[in-house]
């Protein structure tokens, strides 16, 4: 299995595959528009217009799991666009843990555990696919995404 066997809903409930994005790096990311950290929306936009051209794609997946999360998901992607111009592609509202967890987390999970386990513990946890679809770098939620660029250097 890789990164490719999976499908995502856009917050339009278009649901596509990811195999549309072989061949490009990819930072997933599950998100929150109420979380402390969402000014990572800001530094998340600037990798994606710093690196779009080389291929690298920025997925956005607003997720309520941890109760930080407005109504819907195109409130949330409306407000990643307003507040912070975010302008990659935001997602549907994900479940990414537990019995319903997303089967695109579980296995973002299962191939990048975090230091103390599988569980996303929080919002803006990141993960960084590589050209071939392998998760190559789970990035804590703490993480600036800006700390990530020598990795994601290394997949470009």
């Amino acid at each position: 299995m890789s990164i490719y066997d999976y499908q995502a809903t856009l917050e339009n409930g278009e649901t596509y595959s990811l195999a549309n994005y072989e061949g490009q790096p990819l930072v997933i990311v599950n998100t929150a528009t109420k979380c402390g950290l969402s000014p990572q929306f800001k530094e998340l936009q600037s990798l994606y217009e710093t690196y779009k051209d080389q291929g690298l794609v920025v997925l956005g997946f607003p997720s309520d799991q941890f109760k930080q999360e407005v109504g819907s998901a195109e409130e949330a992607a409306a407000a990643c666009r307003t507040t912070y111009g975010v302008d990659f592609p935001m997602h549907k509202l994900t479940v990414i843990n537990g019995k319903d967890a997303d089967p695109l987390f579980r296995y973002l999970e299962a191939e990048a555990p975090g230091t103390l386990g599988k569980a996303i513990k929080w919002n803006f946890t990141k993960f960084l696919v590589d050209r071939q679809g392998k998760v190559v770098e789970r990035f804590a939620p703490q993480t600036n995404p800006q700390k990530m660029i020598p990795e994601i250097e290394k997949v470009l």
